[in-house]
């Protein structure tokens, strides 16, 4: 039998450490691979033929339904609407909630507005509403650490006004636990066009203490660019959309935009003939890597049902020191977990016999370490965080 010198434990750590490291998840690109350039298109066709969507119109209404209907056909339950006035004009935000396994209660929220003006939206925001709705598509059976809610703003065009309405009766009353914002609005790009780019947005304005947050956060977006689309990123400034609802009350967000600028928005030549479905496509595969990222996707069970490392689950993480261990696969011998701080010093090491456990490491105290676990001769490392 090997043993596990402290050089492979440095080794480990410094792995586990390096956050900015993303890599190309083969499980991931799989379900990249799944995009679908007719569905979007198809979604794209239904949705402008409503015609100019205002809040308090028949059209917005009409559209409100078929967005409904479409994820109930999905196979989504939680569907809520939330009406609100907007210039005396009645008209409804829609959430979609897709639970977490691990941190239900902690969302991702993806989001775009579904109103137009003067037009029937196509690019603004007809690209970002079937985006989202082709996300939610391809995320419904893939499981995943966090919560995603996917939500439909309207009175966008009329100051924010749906997003704002949100924050104001959703967010701060029940204290939602939000991860991250990631906001889409206009990535339809131009006919024509070499529409090879795509904007991310970040926070860079007041309050600056979820700016470090929001840059690492767009940041990494970028990246998941870089492997599952064929698109070029460039990073700019968050402003003007719905995130910044969000963005006033101290969440981390984040956002896309297309980089060629439409000229035709707020008007009735924003239709699909003056837009590129094509680059609708791949910022679509790019958002869904983010996604899946930021949502953290486990690839199933029976996939990989004796792979001991995918089949370890911490968590909260990070904690207050309270961390519980979940193995999804039975245990044949107790399971050895050894604790190293960040200089592979170990300070803790225990043995684990059932295939959940809660422990108590707030005596370790703040900081970050890495527990090593042994199941027979095969390991796995985790980095663990207490605050």
């Amino acid at each position: 039998m090997k043993s596990f010198p402290q050089f492979t434990i440095l080794l480990c750590l410094f792995t586990i450490f390096s956050a900015n490291a993303q890599v190309f998840n083969p499980y991931y690109n799989g379900i990249v691979e799944n995009t679908s350039s007719t569905n979007i298109l198809n979604d794209l066709t239904t949705l402008v033929a409503f015609g100019v969507k205002e809040p308090g119109s028949s059209e917005i209404e009409a559209a409100k339904n078929w967005i409904i209907a479409r994820y109930q056909a999905l196979g989504y339950t939680t569907i809520e609407t939330q009406p609100f006035n907007v210039y005396g004009q009645t008209t409804s935000n829609i959430i979609i909630t897709k639970t977490g396994s691990v941190y239900p209660n902690t969302f991702l929220i993806i989001d775009g507005h579904y109103d137009t003006l003067n037009g029937p939206g196509a690019n603004d925001n007809g690209s970002g509403t079937v985006l989202i709705l082709e996300l939610a598509r391809l995320l419904k059976d893939v499981d995943t650490d966090y919560s995603i809610k996917f939500i439909h703003f309207s009175g966008e065009e009329e100051g924010l006004v749906g997003s704002e309405y949100y924050v104001n009766h959703t967010v701060i009353p029940e204290n939602l636990d939000i991860k991250l914002v990631l906001n889409i609005d206009e990535v339809g790009g131009v006919a024509s066009m070499n529409n090879n780019t795509i904007v991310c947005e970040r926070d860079e304005s007041s309050p600056s203490s979820n700016n470090a947050a929001s840059a690492q956060a767009t940041q990494e977006m970028a990246n998941c660019f870089g492997l599952y689309s064929n698109l070029q990123t460039e990073i700019s400034y968050a402003y003007a959309s719905d995130y910044m609802p969000f963005e006033n009350n101290g969440e981390v967000i984040t956002g896309l935009y297309e980089a060629n600028e439409s000229p035709y928005p707020h008007g009735p030549n924003d239709i699909i003939e003056n837009m590129d479905p094509d680059y609708v496509f791949e910022v679509s595969k790019g958002a869904l890597g983010a996604a899946l990222h930021f949502a953290v996707a486990r690839e199933p069970l029976g996939v990989s049902e004796n792979n001991f490392d995918a089949n370890l689950v911490l968590y909260p993480n990070p904690s207050h020191g309270i961390l519980n261990i979940r193995l999804n696969t039975p245990l044949s011998e107790p399971l050895a977990m050894t604790v190293f701080d960040v200089l592979g010093k170990r300070v803790y090491s225990t043995s684990l016999n059932t295939e959940n456990t809660t422990l108590d490491l707030g005596f370790l105290g703040s900081g970050v370490y890495a527990a090593v676990f042994k199941n027979g001769e095969v390991l796995a490392v985790r980095r663990i965080v207490l605050e």
